[in-house]
């Protein structure tokens, strides 16, 4: 029956595995999968991967007795199953055990995605956030690129004979490439929020003016959040005037402390879409320059070199800085910007820096090199406008319309 409901009917061999007809479960399969892509997987690629499973999984269930809690389920999913134990871990408590024993029993076969129903009632799934809400495009295509990634490993395997997805014509919408030009801020503008980040917290803990050269990095030198956490003294040459330069070889992408091989929150990595062991030159304008030396003047460095860290000398979190980050706007921003989504986020900055080096007239692939991107990327996401910068054009082109608005001297030849 349940071959017939698959549409798995006798001659149909290409849902059928080289073993025949799998008896795997999904669950079975998933954590065989989730654990033979584990090893030198960054942890944040770790973490999507078990938080897609887990969304998968949870479609792939069936409505047996004593059915756990969404949120006991998803824990024990993504905590557990979906994770391979790290240095230090815990043991697994109880509950979980027995959520993990429940699933094992409840979940379908993994030969059932020959379904279209079910295999579309899966995608469906991934459309939907915990509250029932619709997910971010990014997340949906992000799940739907590990589910099509296990099937396939499930074909490699022999447990299917064909890909049950190519029966299903369900698409995600296309994300939005181009950077909002609201979020952009113009020089005077990010100038004024760089100086009030100093502001915020009290002197004495400096919270505020720990990381005031940590928003400059991402402002004047276009780094990524990750990459100006792991900004290292003598990886700069900072002289006392005139541009610097910093080698960047490095980023240390926040993941959490399951996800890592360390056990750490911050994972170790090189630099984004580039080959292990390879560095990129940021020339570093005098203004931030200066920033910098007074930084370290200020508070020395950590014991590995890194020029910003929290008053214990660890890595600075992603929730210290975003938060530093939101009182800084309601201090630098009138109250007409603050609920506009200008400089939202700490990475606008770097989208300000971006869209200031190319309005400036800077050669598009020298702003890719310093930034790290291709010049395709750089083209269709950075190449926005600044802030304001329509009136700026409006003044331009007035100006010019005006100078045909007076009439026009006479020619002293027709005159003779």
């Amino acid at each position: 029956m349940r071959a017939l409901r698959a549409g798995l009917a006798q001659g149909n061999g290409a849902a059928h595995g080289a073993r025949g007809l799998s008896q795997l479960s999904w669950y079975a399969f998933a954590t065989e999968y989730a654990r033979a892509h584990w090893p030198g997987r960054a942890a944040k690629t770790r973490d999507e991967v078990s938080d897609a499973l887990t969304s998968i999984t949870v479609a792939m269930l069936c409505e047996l007795p004593g059915r756990p809690k969404g949120q006991v389920l998803r824990r024990a999913l993504r905590h557990w199953a979906f994770a391979v134990p790290g240095p230090g871990q815990v043991e697994m408590p109880a509950e979980d055990r027995l959520v993990l024993q429940w699933v094992a029993k409840a979940s379908r076969p993994l030969v059932d995605l020959h379904d279209p129903v079910l295999a579309r009632e899966v995608l469906e799934s991934l459309r939907r956030k915990l509250d029932g809400g619709e997910a971010a495009v990014e997340t949906m295509r992000r799940k739907r690129k590990v589910l099509v990634h296990a099937l396939h490993y499930a074909v490699e395997r022999g447990e299917l004979g064909s890909h049950p997805l190519h029966r299903v014509r369900w698409r995600v919408p296309k994300p939005a490439v181009a950077v909002d030009p609201r979020v952009v801020a113009n020089p005077h503008q990010a100038r004024d929020l760089l100086s009030a980040v100093s502001y915020v917290g009290g002197y004495r803990r400096a919270r505020g003016r720990r990381l005031v050269g940590f928003f400059a990095g991402m402002y004047y030198a276009g780094l990524r959040p990750e990459e100006a956490v792991a900004v290292a003294l003598p990886d700069c040459r900072l002289p006392r005037t005139g541009w610097g330069r910093l080698i960047l070889h490095r980023t240390l992408p926040q993941a959490g402390r399951r996800w890592t091989d360390t056990g750490r929150y911050h994972d170790e990595r090189g630099l984004k879409n580039r080959p292990p062991g390879e560095t990129r030159v940021v020339p570093l304008p005098p203004h931030l320059v200066a920033l910098w030396r007074e930084h370290v003047a200020t508070f020395g460095t950590a014991d590995d070199g890194r020029m910003f860290f929290t008053e214990q000398g660890r890595i600075i979190s992603y929730t210290t800085y975003h938060r530093v980050w939101h009182e800084t706007r309601d201090l630098a921003l009138p109250p007409a910007l603050t609920s506009t989504p200008l400089a939202k986020r700490p990475y606008d900055l770097r989208h300000s820096a971006l869209s200031t080096w190319l309005c400036a007239g800077a050669d598009p692939a020298e702003v890719a090199q310093r930034a790290g991107n291709s010049v395709e990327v750089l083209l269709s996401r950075y190449a926005k406008c600044l802030y304001d910068r329509q009136s700026i054009n409006n003044q331009r082109i007035e100006g010019l319309l005006s100078v045909y608005d007076r009439p026009p001297e006479p020619d002293p030849q027709d005159e003779a």
